[in-house]
């Protein structure tokens, strides 16, 4: 039997007084990229007390509350759609859609599932909802409540086209606070008109064709999905004591190999090299190998003109570096990434469009030793998913796709940052985490 079971399916609609779009949001050519990568995926996991409302209650409030939040996210209520007069893909609204809102039931231990350190997949994945966005039209946006006999889930399964990290947290930020009966704090966007990219439209219609030429078919790779299914996964923590002490260790390194840093690494530096270095060591690269890193940085605050922070789409950019394995492997390993990843971010300040098709950056990779960055340390997910019963005691993203990708988020604490590893082998992970503890000494 399977440790979820589902007990009810229903749909949240769109207010009436909502104002939805005369038209279809057309897909970016940022966004584009993503249809054949859909599936954005996180789960929260609250651990009762004496504050937390009765099942029922909570669905209530999760319902009432997420239909007042549509009002102004309504796109999120839409479809995916193929514009099949212009080749377009984009989002379809109107006041007759809604979020699927699925309730389940668990019988799994919720306080090991939220404190283990190396997760029960099986489990995590039943706990948010199950959507099909392999053929158009698909939905955009499905929410999943689980009752436990300690506490209670709340899972988001959101295509990634339509909402990149930030656009997810930033619509969890205003779900959470209108359940707890306050205002949201942004005021969400969905013009895609602001996004200017060179070719426009036209450039995102020519990733379409390239990405996804069997529209309205847009299914992943099989190979893909059935490799991820047997990813070991583990989180680690780091404190904000620990942060500290990497910076500095960074920071001696580089100074006594006598390449000291332009400047102290920033939080994201310091964990992205950290992690890259853990990498590098856990595989069984040859010593002619480099090891490869891959991350993605937001490009709202980058472009011209800036995009509006509470804009609800796409907008990255990404970034390819390399490195010998022996430079990773050696004593100034952490200075040596360190450095290139700042190099890195200081060309992204520069030029914040111009990996923005991460495609090209990585069709000369080498997949078998790229590690990817998901996520962001600056990421508040606990702080922002208080639904009036506290903050959860862990979330975690649920899809991820790569041998070797990270996902960050600002830790529980809102000091340090949590780092979730994903790796095909057992014992990579095992050498992982033997690296990652002596490198934090």
């Amino acid at each position: 039997m399977s440790p979820v079971r589902i007990i009810d399916a229903s749909y949240v609609g769109v207010p009436e007084t909502a104002a939805t779009p005369r038209g279809p949001i057309r897909f970016t050519a940022m966004e584009a990229l993503w249809v054949v990568f859909p599936v954005l995926q996180h789960v929260l996991l609250y651990e009762a007390d004496h504050d937390m409302p009765p099942f029922d209650a909570i669905l209530e409030s999760l319902r009432s509350s997420l239909a007042a939040t549509l009002g102004s996210f309504a796109p999120l209520a839409g479809k995916l759609v193929h514009l099949e007069e212009t080749g377009d893909v984009g989002v379809s609204c109107s006041a007759s859609d809604g979020v699927r809102f699925v309730v389940a039931e668990c019988d799994a231990d919720i306080g090991r599932l939220a404190g283990d350190e190396e997760h029960d997949l099986r489990v995590l994945e039943g706990l948010v909802p199950e959507v099909d966005m392999s053929q158009l039209p698909a939905p955009v946006l499905a929410v999943q409540a689980t009752r436990f006999q300690g506490g209670v889930a709340v899972g988001v399964t959101v295509h990634h086209g339509v909402a990149d990290g930030r656009a997810l947290w930033t619509f969890v930020e205003a779900w959470a606070a209108v359940c707890r009966g306050e205002t949201p704090a942004t005021t969400p966007c969905f013009d895609r008109s602001l996004v200017k990219l060179p070719g426009g439209e036209e450039l995102a219609r020519s990733v379409l064709r390239k990405v996804a030429p069997n529209l309205p078919s847009v299914a992943p790779a099989s190979s893909l999905v059935e490799e991820r299914k047997r990813f070991t996964r583990r989180t680690f923590t780091l404190d904000a004591g620990g942060i500290q002490r990497l910076k500095q260790r960074i920071v001696h390194l580089a100074e006594s190999h006598g390449a000291p840093l332009p400047r102290p690494p920033s939080t994201f530096t310091a964990v992205v090299a950290l992690a890259w270095t853990c990498f590098a060591r856990c595989k069984p690269f040859y010593p002619e190998d480099d090891a490869q890193l891959f991350f993605f940085a937001d490009t709202r605050d980058r472009l011209d003109p800036p995009v509006d922070a509470g804009y609800i789409g796409a907008c990255l950019t990404g970034s390819l570096s390399k490195l010998p394995v022996p430079e990773l492997r050696g004593d100034h390993a952490l200075a040596a990434a360190a450095s290139e990843v700042q190099d890195k971010i200081n060309k992204v300040k520069e030029a914040p469009v111009a990996g923005w098709n991460f495609f090209t950056l990585i069709a000369d990779a080498c997949l078998d030793r790229i590690m990817n960055i998901s996520g962001s340390s600056g990421f508040r997910a606990y702080e922002v998913a208080d639904f009036g019963w506290g903050k959860p005691r862990r979330t975690e993203p649920i899809t991820m796709n790569h041998d070797g990708q990270v996902a960050l988020m600002r830790s529980r604490d809102g000091q340090g940052v949590q780092v979730s590893v994903s790796l095909l082998q057992p014992a990579h992970m095992d050498a992982f985490k033997s690296s990652f503890l002596e490198l934090l000494k």
